[in-house]
């Protein structure tokens, strides 16, 4: 006689196959993401193993990368939202700026710092409403206000460079720049920040009704508004997520500088960290975004020309993998689910 009772079910494949097809669905965007970010890493490995499997190789890139990740994570929500900034490297140069005048001033270094992030809100605030309330179009007032902030900080500073050498070391600029040294691998304390401030745009964007509602308002503003949400709050909201990012990456690239700011800080983040948003898979039409993938996507494009060099390609070639890696990514998430993380 069988015992029935101790039988064991019988494993349901279709509800496996049901369950993984419905976390792809949901997490897609990031995990193709994080897969392109190997594939790139392993394609250039393959050219020159000992030198990508020597811990050594990644003290520079760490070093370089985190206000990639910042910007790029914050600036999920802009575009989440169904808005575009082109102000944020205004933003990085003119934090930069306001850190190192604070420091001249007397102010100390982490206090320096949080004011810097506290104007940085306000700025991003100031851009937001010029930009919601002005009711002009997010990709001509942020164009527009980027040369007008970039023109602003050039008059004050007469393009001078600002320096202040003897924040070089103190407890301050080490909380921000300083390293540990893993197994033979340089970790700066600012990639440990970059992390943390992914958490925390991951928690928001995911977990807090804030996120939820900039996901409501960039899939339809409209039906967002008559469930009661302040859909212009929420715009502008983006926009003071993206200036309080952009500070903070203007204070970790002065200090990555040995504290000498220049007014041109922040020009050159413009194209890599849209291309690593989009690579990343938050596509332009909005109501869908991936902090997770933004990560990924900003670490990938920050590989690009550093892999390319160690792998031993000339230098012309690292705009045609870029643009090689641009293509397939969007082709990829292109078929990937319609929601991400």
């Amino acid at each position: 006689m069988t015992d029935t009772a101790t039988r064991t079910p019988p494993i349901d494949s279709r509800s496996e196959q049901s369950a993984a097809r419905s976390f792809y669905a949901t997490n897609g965007r990031a995990i193709n993401s994080a897969i392109a970010f190997f594939a790139v890493w392993a394609f250039f490995a393959s050219w020159n193993w000992p030198l990508f499997t020597n811990p050594g190789l990644y003290g520079s890139y760490l070093f370089s990368v985190p206000p990639s990740i910042i910007l790029a994570t914050a600036l999920v929500f802009v575009i989440t939202a169904g808005e575009i900034d082109l102000s944020f490297p205004a933003v990085i140069g003119a934090s930069g700026g306001i850190f190192m005048s604070l420091l001249i001033w007397g102010i100390p270094l982490l206090p320096a710092a949080l004011i810097t992030l506290v104007l940085g809100a306000v700025l991003g605030a100031c851009v937001g409403a010029i930009v919601v309330y002005g009711r002009i179009s997010s990709l001509v007032a942020t164009l527009g206000l980027g040369f007008f902030i970039v023109g602003i900080v050039n008059f004050l500073a007469q393009g001078n460079n600002l320096e202040f050498r003897d924040a070089v070391g103190t407890t301050g600029n080490l909380f921000f720049v300083g390293k540990w040294n893993v197994f033979g691998l340089q970790v700066p304390n600012h990639f440990i920040i970059s992390l943390v401030w992914v958490a925390l745009m991951y928690v928001l964007f995911r977990h807090h009704r804030f996120g939820i509602r900039v996901q409501m308002v960039g899939d339809n503003p409209n039906s967002a508004r008559q469930m009661g949400i302040n859909v212009e709050a929420i715009r502008v909201g983006v926009f003071v997520v993206s200036g309080v990012a952009g500070a903070l990456s203007g204070v970790i690239i002065v200090q990555s500088a040995n504290m000498v700011w220049f007014p041109t800080s922040g020009t050159g983040y413009l194209l890599p960290v849209l291309a690593a948003i989009f690579v990343g898979g938050t596509p332009v039409w909005g109501g869908v975004g991936t902090i997770i993938g933004a990560m990924f996507g900003a670490m990938t494009i920050a590989l690009i020309k550093p892999g390319a060099i160690g792998a031993g390609f000339a230098n012309y070639w690292t705009e045609f993998i870029f643009g090689i890696v641009i293509i397939l990514s969007m082709i990829v998430h292109r078929f990937s689910g319609s929601r991400a993380t």
